[in-house]
């Protein structure tokens, strides 16, 4: 069999592509840094743009290395620079760049990721084997600043959308939760979503359900530091979620594809829902095909490697998990779920996201 010689100009442009991949990795990197370092928030501080000097100053830092760092971000324009002195540059964040790196109350803030980066891809190491064996590992895996990063990374949007924007658009429930209902948070992770929730409706009960003894330790805080008496947290290990039709309300943020059994999870749901309760399901908005993925969502790369490294490995970290993984629960996937648990009301709501799809959910 002859085997083609490469293209020179085409190997070229793989090369190009497959560094920039490390480019983006690397710098990656230098985000979570800038990050843990303060950089970001020194430079959003600031009135003015700030020498390499001054940044070391401020954030009590070595010059060397918080110019070779502040290097790094002009060329991955992520931060600016005024060159008016060429060897003594300036940085600066835009308004832009204050929003999506250093203000953790701003919808659009981004840094939960790379919060996690470190333990996120410290799970390399043990991929050979989940490759060989199957099995992969579940989010507790990841640590406490796994599940500190997943609660960075959501809520600041919910905190700023989830009750004015979401809950209005399901008919009749704020007016429920007003008058007084039990709800239900499954998979609550760090409580950011059911405490907004809590503080906005004191007249009913809050129920939080998760697996990661991390997650549930920082949501038990919270719930005491915001003085919230009508949330609690339960570790399902140790205490089922109830199916007596007792809640009116249910909500799953964005795990439903990380459960190892998740048609298990809506049979139960559908047992812990009332007759005339209402399932707010919000996951990752998937295509039907990986093709479609690939070719509709410019985030489709992160989304499966992610996946492998996060999300497909908690999926797969029991005996026969289904292993859904980030893009594993397309539309047409949870509505076979919900109605062969029993469900017969599934619509799309008019939430607009860039990473998620809203689901409205009936008995």
């Amino acid at each position: 069999m002859e085997i083609s010689q490469p293209d020179p100009d085409k190997l070229k442009m793989f090369s190009f592509v497959l560094y920039s991949q490390l480019s983006g990795a690397v710098t990656a990197g230098m985000i979570h840094l800038g990050d843990r370092l303060g950089l970001y928030g020194v430079l959003a501080a600031a009135d003015a743009p700030l020498s390499s000097s001054e940044i070391a100053v401020k954030s009590d830092l070595h010059e060397r290395w918080v110019r070779e760092w502040a290097s790094n971000q002009v060329a991955a324009r992520l931060v600016e620079a005024d060159h008016s002195d060429p060897h003594e540059p300036r940085f600066s964040l835009t308004p832009e760049g204050r929003a999506v790196l250093a203000d953790e109350s701003h919808p659009a803030f981004g840094m939960g990721m790379f919060h996690r980066l470190p333990s996120t891809m410290e799970r390399l190491a043990e991929l050979p084997d989940c490759f060989a064996t199957g099995r992969g590992f579940d989010y507790d895996a990841h640590g406490h600043d796994g599940a500190v990063g997943i609660e960075r990374s959501f809520e600041p949007w919910s905190n700023a959308h989830l009750v004015p924007v979401v809950l209005p658009t399901l008919d009749g429930v704020v007016e429920r939760l007003r008058r007084g209902i039990r709800v239900a948070d499954i998979g609550c992770g760090a409580g950011s979503a059911v405490c907004t929730m809590a503080a906005a409706f004191p007249d009913s009960s809050f129920v939080g359900y998760d697996i990661s003894h991390h997650a549930l330790s920082i949501a038990r805080e919270k719930a005491t530091s915001r003085g919230l008496k009508n949330v609690s947290f339960v570790d399902v290990h140790d205490e089922g979620i109830p199916t007596d039709s007792s809640f009116g309300f249910v909500t799953t943020f964005d795990c439903i594809h990380d459960m190892t059994r998740p048609r298990e999870m809506v049979r139960t749901i559908r047992r812990a829902i009332a007759d005339d309760g209402v399932w707010l399901l919000v996951d990752i908005k998937a295509r039907e095909t990986l093709e479609q993925n690939v070719t509709k969502n410019p985030m489709a790369a992160l989304m499966y490697g992610i996946s492998v490294l996060s999300c497909m490995a908690s999926a797969l970290s029991e005996e026969n998990g289904e292993g859904l993984g980030t893009l594993g629960l397309p539309a047409s996937k949870a509505e076979e779920f919900a109605r062969e648990a029993g469900f017969r009301s599934f619509s799309v709501l008019p939430v607009d996201h860039s990473v998620n799809a809203f689901y409205e959910i009936r008995p």
